[in-house]
């Protein structure tokens, strides 16, 4: 039985930098992968996506030109088989690379196949039984497919499957008006397909502020993509070969019928074929692995980072995992989640960028606040490049004056947010940030003017 300092099982975004973190530190470590390394983000994730996105976006500005002074000469066409090609040849160098320097780092061995507890502090990986006192999961999650009525009687997509399309769907009916299902109706709308949205609550994007998400299904709809809100009673059937979308159980009610089907109804976490119970390692009812502030699961010596323990679900988050574990282990540097600052993009176009609380969430907690908002047509930056969609929201604590969170819909919003970001976690008032002499022109400039002219909320 191979014994060694420690075992890293998944190949996500916290478990290769942690793994080049411990052999630093001297330590013999088994890597185990049972698949494609790089996890979500890398293969089915942000990069794969958000390189569509950029080719959905050329498509986009290309129509538009004429706005520009520009002139194309014949309609814009999309080849899907090249925009494949080229998101696969971006996917696939970041996940040799990740995986030829894994391979080649002193000090690890990397195991293909499928772990499982045998013990709190062995793994079986095929044949090959491993034993460390250490053990790091990093195991990632999947898409999640609700037991809809009639949900096997259609082929449908997930975020992950949908990957391999590589021609363009006549009407793309996306199920699920969040994150996910936003930017893929997006992406499709702009490559060409009639895109329906259905969302099963009254309004898109639940998480956000309800004038955050109008304003997204207005940017949304201003392109021709159908939203249909309230499908309180989601079932299918396939008629003529082709996916039909019911919105509610009353047959009088509309139904979608489309050519191709996306899931986009939420993430579940890869826990269950584990073994989890084997090593005294707790889930909660959704599967999520249960975890402290230094994200120890409840057996002694075994971790859980990223997507699988229900903390973020983010690759900045996943990231951020390895730092506090790192940190606490081999630096003596007591890091915690709840030093976390909830923060995140959507990337519709233009994007969503998000820290802190929501207003909202400031005014259910009865605090006394101060708010600052902006349109984008007053933007300088976003008039200059014809993307006046969206607004800036600011929210202020009116006794500590520290800035409480952000809301910025529009071009650049994913880039500026940082700037309120950073302010929040140096714990500084936000006249600190008022007084900052920005770059023009940018959208970040007009944080400092918002901050000026704060009103009681």
């Amino acid at each position: 039985m191979p014994t060694f300092d420690a075992i890293l099982i998944g190949a996500g975004q916290a478990n290769p930098t942690l793994a080049g973190k411990l052999t630093g530190a001297g330590m013999r470590i088994a890597f185990v992968e049972r698949k494609r390394f790089g996890g979500t983000c890398v293969n089915t994730g942000c990069i794969p996506t958000k390189t569509l996105i950029a080719s959905a976006h050329a498509a986009h500005m290309a129509r538009r030109a004429g706005e520009f002074g520009i002139r194309i000469g014949g309609a814009v066409e999309v080849d899907m088989k090249a925009v494949k090609a080229r998101k696969d040849s971006v996917s696939g160098a970041s996940r040799t690379g990740l995986e030829g320097w894994l391979r080649g780092m002193k000090g690890c061995t990397v195991f293909d196949g499928h772990a499982r507890f045998e013990s709190p502090d062995t793994v079986r990986v095929g044949e090959a039984l491993l034993t460390a006192p250490k053990i790091f999961l990093d195991v990632g999650g999947r898409a999640s497919v609700p037991a809809f009525p009639g949900i096997h009687e259609i082929p449908s997509f997930t975020n992950s499957t949908m990957m391999d399309v590589d021609f363009l769907p006549r009407h793309l009916v996306v199920v699920g008006g969040s994150y996910i299902g936003l930017e893929f109706g997006q992406m499709y709308r702009r490559f060409g397909s009639e895109v329906t949205i259905v969302e099963k609550g009254p309004r898109l994007i639940a998480r956000e502020d309800e004038d955050v998400s109008a304003a997204v299904q207005k940017i949304l709809e201003a392109e021709g993509i159908e939203v249909r809100l309230n499908a309180e009673c989601i079932h299918f059937e396939s008629r003529g070969g082709e996916p039909v979308v019911h919105l509610a159980c009353d047959k009088e009610k509309p139904e979608v019928v489309g050519s191709h089907m996306l899931l986009a109804v939420g993430r579940r976490p890869n826990t269950d074929d584990l073994g989890l119970e084997k090593a005294g390692v707790e889930v909660d009812a959704h599967g999520y692995i249960q975890v402290d502030e230094e994200l120890r699961t409840t057996a002694p010596g075994v971790w859980a980072l990223g997507d699988c323990n229900g903390k973020g679900a983010f690759t900045h988050t996943a990231y951020n995992d390895y730092e506090i574990v790192a940190a606490n282990l081999l630096d003596h540097d007591a890091r915690r989640v709840s030093d976390r600052i909830p923060a995140y993009a959507l990337y519709v176009d233009p994007p969503l960028g998000r820290c802190g609380m929501t207003l909202a969430e400031v005014k259910r907690s009865g605090r006394p606040a101060l708010v600052g908002e902006r349109p984008m047509t007053r933007v300088g930056r976003a008039v200059e490049k014809g993307e006046t969609q969206g607004f800036m929201r600011v929210v202020v604590d009116a006794e500590t004056k520290h800035i409480l969170g952000a809301s910025i819909l529009g071009v650049g919003g994913d880039e500026a947010i940082h700037c309120i970001l950073d302010v929040m976690y140096a714990k500084q008032p936000y006249t600190t940030l008022q007084r900052a002499v920005h770059i023009h022109p940018t959208v970040a400039e007009l944080i400092p003017t918002i901050l000026g002219e704060l009103k009681p909320l």
